[in-house]
């Protein structure tokens, strides 16, 4: 699938568990099977308000199998963006169940030096797309301004920070684990297993890309108590709420610029008419026309891929 005239290319929803894909699908519509890549599977959409298509994958849990599906669903599809959209657990006390968290990085924390005196921390770290979290601060400056208009329990709040990303399902009252990440990565506002695979492999395929969690648990041994109290299916549905919003807003502006773009005639073609009518709407042209091109132009040009 590549981009056409009037649509910006499609953007690529990654998910690592069930729930997370199904919350991602229930805000799409006229959603059809696209060719399986290399034996994976992928579904197409429409964005809500029909603004662009959406394609989604599940990649499984893990930063080394996010990666590779990435890099299979980036080079087969062309997309525009690319988001990762699921649950985390909490590392900062004044995030709630349910809030969501835009990463405004992404720390790989496995990267170390194991050294006489302990680990010494050798991290990556890879920024969000500017475009991209220009769009999601102001998209919760909206779910604030819906804070003050509604039961404040309805709207979760949007916080924005480093998330930590590794391959440790952290359950645990204390774990020497936890405890390392805390203070070598003490800014990190969440915690993960695919984002640094995600963002590594949107890295390399030179696409944008961002992160965007809500919390379902706090990381600290009482995971099976929240998901009781079914705090995980709240919380992937704001998740998902959130991010496919996000993705109509951005594809929106990205269609009025295609169609600014094309009202000023971006094909380089210039087209005369003799004695006859140019029907440039319909289509259609009546009497002597002649077609020329001026000095230097290609004879088709694409329009460039991106968000704004």
């Amino acid at each position: 699938m590549s981009e056409h005239r009037w649509k910006p290319s499609p953007v690529l929803f990654l998910t690592a568990l069930d729930l997370e894909y199904e919350a991602v699908r229930d805000q799409l519509s006229d959603i059809r099977r696209s060719p399986s890549v290399s034996k994976t599977r992928f579904e197409i959409g429409s964005l809500p308000g029909g603004a662009g298509d959406a394609i989604l994958v599940l990649t499984g849990m893990g930063n080394q199998t996010s990666a590779v599906i990435t890099e299979r669903a980036v080079n087969f599809f062309k997309p525009a963006a690319v988001l990762l959209v699921g649950v985390a657990g909490r590392l900062k006390p004044k995030v709630s169940l349910g809030d969501i968290v835009v990463a405004t990085h992404v720390y790989a924390y496995h990267g170390a030096a194991a050294r006489a005196a302990g680990l010494a921390s050798r991290p990556r770290v890879w920024d969000i797309d500017h475009g991209i979290e220009q769009a999601a601060h102001q998209l919760s400056r909206r779910y604030g301004r819906d804070r003050g208009s509604r039961l404040s329990s309805e709207v979760p709040r949007v916080h924005f920070g480093p998330v930590a990303s590794g391959e440790i399902l952290h359950d645990a009252p204390t774990s020497d684990p936890l405890t390392w990440i805390k203070e070598h990565y003490e800014d990190a506002v969440a915690i993960e297993m695919e984002a640094a695979g995600v963002a590594k492999a949107g890295q390399l395929n030179s696409v944008p890309g961002a992160v965007v969690r809500a919390i379902s648990d706090l990381a600290d041994g009482t995971k099976a108590q929240t998901d009781g109290e079914d705090w995980q299916s709240r919380a992937v549905r704001n998740a998902a709420v959130f991010a496919t919003t996000l993705a109509a807003d951005l594809a929106n502006d990205r269609l009025s610029e295609a169609t600014a773009a094309a009202a000023e005639d971006t094909s380089g073609i210039r087209v005369e008419t003799y004695g006859g009518s140019h029907g440039a709407v319909a289509g259609v042209i009546r009497g002597g026309v002649h077609n020329s091109y001026p000095e230097g132009a290609p004879l088709s040009r694409s329009s460039e891929r991106g968000w704004p």
